[in-house]
């Protein structure tokens, strides 16, 4: 008995406990031996009995993939206490595959046993908490422990498909001519008015057929027709029509059944528009690539307006299912490129063409790709240089545009700037050469103040117009950085240093209260990565915009080791998961508008105890930072 006393106080966590207790933790005991290679537990099926001590020998343990490859390898040897994590966070069932080795000894502890001591004993229990905290920084480890999709979750966007009605879907207006217009005419109207399908009447305006791209090049081009005969002798039908109070699913099926491409919309007994096969299974996909293409289908921005408003409840099904939140983050963004895109065409066709070719650059979080739901406007013009005599006339133009542009992405959902970094503030809306010397002045200046404003325009990205112009720009900011920049860098360095993790002198997270709740702010507390990653990269000539694509540039350049870029962009991309679900669930289930306040006792211990260990890791390269560009450790 004393043997397995002494034993037990050499195995983590059980050295922790009162020596009368492990005394009755060792009477417990149960020893087992492996006379040959077995396997003694498989991922997600074996249920585990207890805890396992390794005494003599080995455990192989990894996870099975898809091709049934071995993936996380790790070998446990004496001292080893095994199932501990898998007892208290995976329901009793094994998390890894395990194979004891020929010869391996173990004392077995039971479940019950186990439980009390982690009730009792409170540093007990964290020990195993703080080493899964630990294992789910790993990007692997984490992909193969996460949940699939519980089915209310999937159901989310498929329900949908049940309970929407026509009315609810955005239709065109229908394009209609007479029977007798030559069939170019009636191709001359769909290229003007954008559509692939224009209906036909007859003399008494009722609708009798319709003509489509497909209808033009099966009937007409293919046949070698006279396309000045008249359109009702190439013309499709029947006419299927649809009422608005039907629902979306009956529209689809009926659709599928009469293998119709385009449906007439009836209310009150008039037809008041039409919908295609196309856009109307678009809406309805819960592919977000498949979402994305019914976004560019929009036609309105109230339509905009809708799709935005569903982005939560897509990204909540994403991250649900094991999504990196890195890829979430990309979703969004596309979708909100997507948006602003169609609204800049759209106004371009409000306000006539371009005096001058441009860029329209978005900002901050935008320009980085990193997109949350709490979310404001960041965005700038540049323009080319035009001859003095045009001037007023193209900065005029273009403050207009921008106005609308804002107005209308305002109304979508994406809120004016409190700041003002907005193209319709005059301030940010420049030619070429106007900018290159806003660049300069900042660098120059290298002032606080001045170094925000860099800092925010660093983070910059073309989604509409000529990207020459963004690239001649940071060729120029590309060669003036070859200058000596200590005092840029200085500042932005103390930038970078100004929000320091929420930790308290005892390493607990330090929360401020915010009505009835103890919270902390999320978005400052992701901040310092984004600020040590943009002044590295800076220093270093990257130009990526992308916290996470800065950070692998600079592992590629030797900047930062292979371990640190992986705590880095491990820990960075964990707080954006938690802070994307907070928003999402605001948005969705609590019907609030998102912010970035977190509750830490909404957390499970596990989250809890991982945010802690990645405030210590920012923590640590805080201190980096200090050395390199301040010279001292306390900045």
């Amino acid at each position: 008995m004393n043997n397995r006393v002494e034993f037990l106080k050499t195995v983590t966590p059980f050295n922790l406990l009162p020596e009368h207790v492990l005394e009755e933790v060792a009477e417990q005991l149960q020893e087992i031996n492996y006379k040959k290679d077995t396997v003694i537990y498989q991922q997600e099926i074996t249920k585990l009995r207890g805890v396992e001590l390794i005494v003599d020998g080995e455990y192989e343990s990894f996870f099975y993939d898809s091709a049934h490859t071995k993936r996380l390898l790790e070998y446990y040897r004496t001292g080893f206490c095994f199932g501990g994590i898998s007892m208290l966070v995976n329901r009793k069932q094994s998390i890894r595959t395990v194979i004891a080795k020929k010869g391996t000894r173990i004392y077995f502890l039971h479940r019950k046993e186990f439980r009390a001591l982690c009730k009792a004993y409170d540093e007990f229990f964290q020990y195993f908490t703080s080493e899964f905290g630990k294992l789910m920084l790993n990007d692997e480890f984490s992909h193969f422990f996460k949940r699939p999709a519980t089915f209310e979750e999937s159901y989310i966007a498929s329900e949908q498909l049940y309970s929407r009605k026509i009315e609810s879907i955005e239709y065109r207006d229908i394009v209609a001519c007479r029977d007798d217009t030559p069939i170019f005419e009636a191709a001359r109207m769909m290229a003007q008015h954008k559509i692939s399908c224009i209906f036909v009447r007859n003399a008494a305006e009722d609708i009798i057929g319709y003509v489509t791209d497909i209808t033009l090049r099966d009937n007409v081009v293919a046949q070698l027709l006279d396309a000045h005969q008249q359109v009702s002798n190439v013309m499709d039908n029947p006419i299927i029509s649809i009422n608005t109070e039907a629902y979306v699913y009956e529209a689809i099926l009926m659709m599928f059944r009469t293998k119709t491409r385009y449906l007439l919309i009836k209310k009150d007994d008039a037809f008041v528009g039409f919908i295609s096969r196309t856009k109307l299974l678009s809406d309805q996909a819960q592919s977000p690539l498949v979402f994305i293409q019914s976004v560019k289908l929009a036609i309105s921005v109230s339509e905009l307006k809708r799709k935005w408003e569903t982005v939560p409840q897509m990204a909540t099904q994403l991250l649900g299912r094991g999504v990196h939140a890195e890829i979430v983050n990309q979703v969004i963004t596309t979708v909100a490129d997507t948006i602003a895109i169609k609204v800049i065409e759209s106004v371009i066709e409000e306000v006539g063409k371009p005096p001058a070719k441009f860029v329209f650059m978005v900002l901050g979080s935008e320009g980085r790709k990193e997109q949350t739901f709490k979310t404001d406007q960041d965005n700038a013009i540049i323009y080319e240089d035009k001859a003095n005599e045009h001037r007023e006339e193209v900065r005029e133009y273009f403050l207009e545009f921008a106005k609308r542009v804002s107005d209308k992405l305002n109304f979508i959902g994406f809120v004016y700037c409190e700041g003002g970094f907005m193209a319709m503030n005059p301030e940010w809306t420049h030619s070429l050469s106007y900018w290159k010397r806003n660049y300069l002045s900042w660098m120059a200046e290298s002032v606080p103040e001045s170094v925000v404003k860099f800092s925010t325009f660093f983070d910059c990205r073309h989604i509409y117009g000529e990207e020459s112009i963004m690239t001649e720009l940071k060729e120029f900011l590309d060669k003036e950085l070859e200058n000596p920049m200590e005092k840029l860098f200085f500042h932005m360095a103390k930038n970078a240093l100004q929000y320091e993790p929420p930790l308290t002198f005892f390493k607990r997270i330090r929360t401020f209260t915010k009505g009835s709740q103890e919270v902390f702010d999320i978005k400052k507390a992701m901040t310092p990565i984004v600020d040590l990653a943009r002044v590295y990269a800076l220093k270093n000539h990257i130009f990526d915009v992308n916290t996470g694509e800065r950070l692998k540039a600079l592992k590629d350049k030797g900047i930062f080791t292979e371990a640190a870029y992986h705590e880095l962009i491990q820990s960075y991309y964990f707080l954006m998961s938690l802070r994307l679900r907070k928003q999402a669930t605001q948005i969705i289930q609590d019907k609030t508008a998102p912010n970035n306040y977190i509750d830490p006792e909404t957390l499970t211990k596990i989250e809890r105890v991982t945010l802690t260990e990645i405030f210590k890791t920012i923590e640590g390269f805080q201190a980096r930072i200090r050395m390199e560009f301040t010279g001292s450790l306390l900045g």
